[in-house]
């Protein structure tokens, strides 16, 4: 106790001495300095600057690329261990024999946990905002599996083309055979790959913070900054979120695993938070890391994928499809293209070549590609404004530094 009570008062004391000690740096003319730089770091965006803006983006890349250059050559032996790994796989690869029916076995499942578990990163590691890729991407695939199981009666869909494709199988199945179990099971590993993605994408805080509380440093990070300010107020706290972020904090400090495990394995907006303060109380990696594995590729995940699997089973997607029929004055005319969308989709489970599948069905599939289209162009504009908001940041503290020097 005496312990987690230094702890929490070492802020505080940070925050006192770096006051005495640049008694300059912190009147209020310098906060509103820091504020007005702030703002207008913000206002770098590509629709108010766009030669700027990709002027800087292109700069920071090149940094980044130069600084992720150099620490490879300080683990210039990890890395030849990885290059001469990769070309016994490639050799194996190429070379023909009974092992390649391993070979491309292993290659098909690795590079399918890749692409959900990259879809995980981009969805929690921010780059200025995430993608939403549950929505976009895994829940959407669960959603087909499960009305192409309803409808086949079966999860076994031929490989390939699943799961580029799904197709039913040509068996004869036995009727009503599916169960939520069924489902559930033939999705776990792209829902759990997600889920892990997602785990790993929670790490840069943690470890933003933790860089920053062992080196002494002062990072120049609004969320870090926001989580210095709410433990200098904690007493006064009024307002709902800030009262809700304090919770969030002291679950995680005060209860440790199990308080990780808790905020991951609930839809958490500000689990951000969690991984700042288990970085800045120095809380282990392994403890951090996986708590939150566990709450998001296992119980979370399996949340999540119970809710879509139930949304869309095929009694509740009739009694949708009614319900939406029922709407008065516009009912029939919304109703009609989700019925065709779910009767083309019926068509193409039993008839992959296509004949025969109503004109109805590019409807709604068109407005989700857009969509999805939408979001993804959003995503790497932010990560474009983020980009060139971070050369700004590096040429305002180039700034400030030289100011002190003088």
């Amino acid at each position: 106790m005496a312990e987690n009570g230094a702890d929490c008062d070492l802020p505080q004391k940070r925050v006192g001495s770096k006051e005495s000690r640049n008694g300059n740096f912190t009147d209020a003319s310098l906060r509103e300095k820091k504020q007005a730089d702030r703002e207008e770091r913000l206002s770098l965006v590509l629709w108010r600057k766009p030669f700027l803006t990709l002027q800087y983006s292109f700069l920071e890349t090149l940094i980044i690329l130069k600084e992720w250059t150099w620490k490879l050559w300080q683990r210039r032996g990890a890395v030849f261990l990885v290059i001469v790994l990769f070309t016994v796989f490639s050799m194996a690869y190429s070379i023909e024999g009974a092992h390649q029916k391993y070979v491309q076995y292993l290659e098909k499942k690795i590079l399918w946990c890749a692409y959900w578990v990259g879809l995980g990163i981009l969805s929690s590691v921010g780059l200025g905002t995430g993608l939403h890729t549950f929505l976009l991407y895994l829940g959407p695939h669960i959603a087909s599996v499960t009305l192409a199981a309803y409808e086949c009666g079966s999860v076994n869909f031929p490989e390939p083309p699943y799961p580029t494709q799904i197709i039913c199988p040509e068996e004869e199945v036995v009727q009503d055979s599916i169960s939520l179990w069924t489902i559930m099971s033939k999705v776990r590993l792209e829902a759990c790959m997600w889920g892990a993605g997602t785990a790993i994408g929670e790490l840069p805080p943690y470890f933003m913070a933790r860089a920053a509380r062992l080196s002494g440093a002062e990072p120049d990070d609004e969320d870090y900054e926001e989580f210095e300010e709410m433990l200098e107020q904690a007493q006064t706290a009024q307002d709902f979120a800030t009262r809700a972020k304090l919770a969030v904090q002291n679950m995680v400090q005060k209860v440790g695993f199990l308080g990780i495990l808790a905020c991951a394995s609930i839809p958490n907006p500000l689990f951000d938070l969690a991984g700042i303060t288990c970085g800045h109380f120095l809380i282990p990696f392994w403890t951090f890391f996986g708590a939150t594995l566990i709450g998001k590729a296992v119980i979370k995940m399996h949340i999540q994928k119970l809710f879509v699997i139930i949304t869309f089973s095929k009694h509740i997607v009739e009694q949708m499809v009614s319900l939406i029929g029922a709407i008065p004055g516009v009912g029939a005319s919304l109703q009609k293209p989700f019925r065709q969308y779910l009767e083309a989709q019926r068509t193409k489970l039993h008839n992959p070549a296509g004949d025969g599948t109503p004109a109805g069905e590019n409807w709604l599939s068109w407005v989700f590609e857009k969509v999805v289209l939408v979001m993804v162009c959003y995503f790497i504009l932010s990560i474009i404004n983020s980009m060139a908001q971070s050369y700004a940041k590096r040429l305002q503290q180039r700034k400030y530094s030289e100011e002190k020097t003088k």
